[in-house]
């Protein structure tokens, strides 16, 4: 995901473009409770991580600095864009980083998305085989 942070500033009533100096703890937390990510970031930033259990993920993000935000009046703005699946993946970037020809980056491509729908399949069993998960359980 991506996020960026704005702080309130009294003065200009209105959020600031930039929060210089403020910082974020990012968690993330499968359906079992296990935490897959916890890290400081900055007041802008990028995080990414990769869990092999299905279902809902809690995402918690908070400042390292309850000063700041009181004095800005105890608003911060955060924007947040997640993207999920293999679609997250910067192609380019990766292939230029591994050395890759236009062929090796394509396979990966291929093998990405088998893996995401792999993923899905077994996302879409553990709904079915789940009571009030919005599916029905399956009975042999």
């Amino acid at each position: 995901g991506n996020y960026r942070t704005q702080l309130w500033d009294k003065q200009s009533e209105s959020f600031l473009p930039s929060t210089p100096g403020l910082g974020m703890h990012v968690e993330v937390k499968d359906p079992e409770g296990k935490v897959v990510l916890s890290r400081q970031y900055g007041s802008e930033g990028r995080f990414t991580f990769t869990s092999h259990t299905p279902g809902e993920h809690q995402i918690c993000l908070h400042s390292n600095s309850t000063r700041m935000a009181l004095f800005a009046g105890g608003k911060l703005r955060v924007h947040l864009d997640i993207q999920v699946g293999e679609h997250t993946n910067n192609y380019p970037e990766i292939a230029a980083k591994d050395k890759l020809t236009e062929l090796q980056l394509r396979a990966r491509q291929l093998l990405d998305q088998v893996e995401q729908i792999q993923k899905e399949q077994n996302y879409q069993r553990v709904r079915k085989g789940t009571p009030g998960v919005g599916g029905r359980r399956e009975v042999k």
